[in-house]
């Protein structure tokens, strides 16, 4: 196994935290990593920060593009990236020092594992622990309850084509997650917290109003459509949701109608309401 971590920490306009970020990435006890910062364009000053710590450890190393938002950042570091496992983390949280540590024994014991996770709390403008949903691959299709900070193999990132950079407005890690996960593997969440989510006054997830939720959610519902059927069972179950036309039901029973009438129903509005937005 190659056992290098390659962490990835895009950055657009959060330089007054990255020296936080970057402070629990060399915290670890885990030593045999890498970190690739990626500054998406930012006006401020991010590159001198993330130079300073390039300049202190080799393994840190700062790369800077043209803004292209969040996922075309991750994607960029994650092509440079050496290792095995990936581990994002955003610019203005932070991680536990253990963290990888944990992950990579629970990886080792498992080969079937494409995912791991951990406990997360909330700091900055809110604090206490933040109380996910546990995991379950039928629930995530109803909402997201892994945060970006979660490790993976870079083949998995590989086979679903990254991240997909269509995912403009946010909600792209939930986008990712059912990319890698809609077809099989297993997912671990330690028990302990290692990931500090920060809460601020003003942030990209704050500012994602119903409209742009609306648009990524009817996205990606129509890309990942087999997975929502799958998962979401029944279109009599779906009715519920979305007020499908119950005079179509005696031609459910076909898969292929199933999908196309699936992807013919989208009127200006979303099944996916109950995803819970996390700034």
């Amino acid at each position: 196994m190659n056992d290098i971590v390659s962490i990835i920490v895009p950055c657009y306009n959060q330089a007054q935290y990255l020296d936080e970020a970057l402070q629990s990435v060399i915290d670890q006890t885990y030593q045999n990593w890498e970190c690739i910062i990626v500054n998406d364009g930012s006006p401020d000053n991010t590159e001198e920060v993330a130079q300073k710590w390039a300049e202190k450890d080799p393994r840190f190393q700062y790369f800077c593009k043209e803004n292209g938002g969040v996922s075309s950042a991750r994607n960029l570091g994650i092509s440079f990236a050496i290792g095995e496992f990936i581990l994002p983390i955003d610019a203005d949280d932070r991680i536990g020092s253990n963290y990888i540590n944990l992950a990579i024994k629970v990886f080792e014991r498992d080969r079937a594992l494409k995912l791991v996770y951990c406990k997360a709390e909330y700091f900055g403008e809110k604090s206490g622990p933040w109380n996910l949903q546990p995991f379950s691959i039928q629930d995530l299709a109803r909402l997201n309850m892994i945060f970006c900070s979660a490790i993976y193999r870079k083949k998995d990132w590989e086979l679903a084509g990254g991240y997909d950079i269509n995912m403009t407005y946010g909600i792209e890690d939930w986008e990712f997650w059912i990319a890698i996960l809609k077809d099989g593997g297993k997912v671990f969440c330690l028990e302990t917290v290692e990931f500090y989510y920060r809460i601020k006054e003003v942030s990209r997830q704050k500012r994602l109003d119903g409209e742009k939720t609306k648009i990524m959610n009817e996205y990606m519902s129509i890309k990942h459509v087999d997975f929502f059927v799958k998962q979401l069972g029944s279109f009599n179950e779906l009715n519920a949701v979305i007020d499908f036309n119950k005079k179509c039901s005696e031609n459910l029973k076909s898969e292929k109608f199933v999908i196309d009438a699936f992807c013919a129903t989208f009127f200006g509005f979303s099944i996916f309401g109950l995803y819970k937005i996390k700034k």
